[in-house]
């Protein structure tokens, strides 16, 4: 079943701007939050199940990371909102999980929406995600639609105590959608291996299905592009706009993920003609292999044209025909029949029509 390229919208038409109205899937009913503070001296890991006094994590002069999983009450943004002092633009947004990227500057934070990619192998289909990120001083909220994620990486890293430790909240940030972006290339690599697969099917043999399955990966590349596109102006303007929040040193690294999403587009691009090409190459094969079907029965017909003649003329029942009572009427028709159709074959193949 094809997914729906737009969201139904039904519950906010015609509503002020900043009503908070979630828009989208719903996977669960609580929103988990995974609290992590460190600085060069130490870490800790802690997980609320709901959402409470979320003000005091950036008030202890330590970074502060808090991941919310399957974001989708209203209520619950709501308190973020109040705790962090977020536009009810901004809240609105955290719900409308239709978004595409982009970054917003606010008074003291920044906005930022990526798409979370993952590849589900049961349904050779693309999960994409709304992830929102919200930089401020000495903190960085990430709010999911779902749960799970790519910054398992990015854990390890904090855990171990390495750079990521020494530096600040925009540096947090950075490694985050570093994750996000690398994580597109294995997306990549698994839609690089399906589409391969298809491709030695439509060479040894195309069906219907072959067919379904071109115009399923176009439309998932269509879906794919929608999604990596528009980060390109993100984290264009992350890495060259003079934000207060993003120092100059992670604005080098921020450039470096500009290159990555270049080549993710770069990428989508050729997996895209491959799929172009492939669709015309379907088309050219089955338009050869009905040619081969008519130029077999043509070849029939006109064997059985003469043939027909002939028989056709000694089966009108005149009184008075030549032949008639001739003793060797029959076999002299029959090897006239023989004659004509070896002759047709034997100019077939000197046209190379055989």
């Amino acid at each position: 079943m094809a997914r729906r390229v737009v969201v139904r919208r039904g519950k906010k038409v015609g509503a002020p701007p900043g009503t908070l109205v979630h828009i989208g899937q719903k996977y669960l009913d609580e929103t988990p939050v995974r609290v992590i503070e460190y600085d060069q001296d130490g870490l800790t890991d802690t997980t609320l199940t709901s959402p409470s006094d979320l003000s005091e994590y950036r008030r202890n002069g330590k970074v502060s990371w808090l991941n919310f999983d399957s974001v989708n009450q209203p209520e619950v943004i709501q308190v973020v909102g109040q705790a962090f002092g977020l536009h009810p633009l901004v809240m609105e947004d955290l719900l409308n999980t239709d978004q595409r990227p982009k970054v917003e500057d606010y008074d003291g934070y920044l906005y930022i929406v990526v798409r979370m990619l993952r590849f589900d192998t049961t349904r050779s289909q693309i999960q994409s995600e709304q992830l929102s990120l919200i930089l401020a001083d000495n903190l960085v909220l990430s709010l999911q639609e779902m749960p799970g994620d790519v910054f398992d990486g990015v854990r390890e890293r904090l855990n171990a105590g390495r750079r990521i430790r020494f530096m600040k909240a925009d540096y947090l940030a950075y490694a985050l959608l570093d994750a996000v972006v690398d994580h597109y290339f294995t997306l990549l690599e698994h839609l690089d291996d399906q589409i391969e697969s298809l491709e030695n099917d439509l060479i040894d043999n195309p069906t219907p299905a072959t067919l379904a399955r071109i115009h399923h990966f176009k439309r998932e590349m269509l879906m794919l592009r929608k999604a990596v596109w528009p980060l390109r102006e993100v984290l264009s303007r992350l890495s060259r706009d003079e934000s207060e929040l993003v120092s100059a040193e992670t604005r080098l690294f921020l450039r470096d993920v500009y290159d990555h999403v270049i080549h993710v587009i770069d990428t989508i691009d050729t997996l895209r003609e491959l799929l172009a090409s492939m669709l015309d190459l379907y088309m050219s094969s089955v338009s050869n292999r009905m040619n081969e079907v008519m130029k077999v029965l043509t070849i029939f017909a006109t064997l059985f044209m003469p043939l027909t003649f002939i028989a056709g003329v000694y089966g009108m029942n005149f009184e008075i025909m030549p032949e008639l009572e001739w003793r060797f009427g029959y076999p002299a028709v029959l090897a006239v029949m023989l004659a004509v159709a070896v002759g047709l074959v034997m100019f077939f193949r000197r046209r190379r029509w055989l």
